[in-house]
């Protein structure tokens, strides 16, 4: 049986791992930790509650650490895309913990906060930014941040971002990143609509 020290990832990353509970690793992280670790991009059918987050925030957050690189101001080295607020909080919530011992920063980007804030918080450089699409896009219009730094994305729940309107917006979002990037994509479904939005994010 496979477990996180298997992986190889940190052994910061499996402190926080440890100290967060997790022992053995679910399905889904163990087939994708394994590609993302080795650059690969990777679309994976997942429902919820599969432990999805530690299948691309541990590989994302190992990988970030090896490249020993700050931030540029306003600018982002991850991007991780979600439908809801509740969600982007709660993807947020566990990359803080899989970052404890690390210097990573994540900074999370929703509506319904201050716009100025968020700003502020995005100014001095993000490692991972955890976003909804409109709020994102919100910003970049501000010019508070800047895509094109980005060298990893994540599109988490892409069916339910497509089922709540995204699709305009992922597209716009997709041509502002900079490549070559590597792409995580996760969906409970992959109807053809999922498919064909992969196409524009997947380099």
């Amino acid at each position: 049986m496979t477990n996180f020290t298997d992986l190889g990832l940190t052994p910061k990353l499996l402190e926080s791992i440890t100290a967060v509970g997790y022992e053995t690793p679910t399905p889904i992280q163990e087939q994708a930790i394994p590609l993302v670790m080795e650059g690969h991009d990777v679309m994976g059918l997942a429902q919820t509650g599969t432990g999805k987050t530690a299948a691309f925030g541990l590989p994302l957050v190992h990988k970030l650490m090896q490249e020993e690189i700050r931030p540029k101001p306003k600018g982002v080295r991850a991007l991780i895309l979600a439908p809801t607020r509740e969600l982007v909080n709660q993807i947020a919530d566990n990359l803080r913990q899989y970052v404890k011992k690390t210097p990573i920063w994540v900074n999370v980007v929703i509506g319904g906060q201050s716009i100025n804030k968020q700003a502020q918080a995005l100014a001095r450089g993000t490692d991972i930014l955890v976003a909804t699409p409109g709020r994102l896009l919100d910003l970049a219009d501000r010019k508070a941040l800047y895509l094109d730094t980005a060298t990893f994305l994540v599109l988490d729940e892409a069916d339910q971002m497509l089922d709540l309107g995204f699709i305009h917006s992922l597209r716009q979002i997709s041509k502002m990143l900079g490549t070559p990037r590597q792409t995580m994509l996760f969906s409970a479904t992959m109807p053809k609509q999922v498919e064909d939005l992969s196409k524009a994010f997947f380099e």
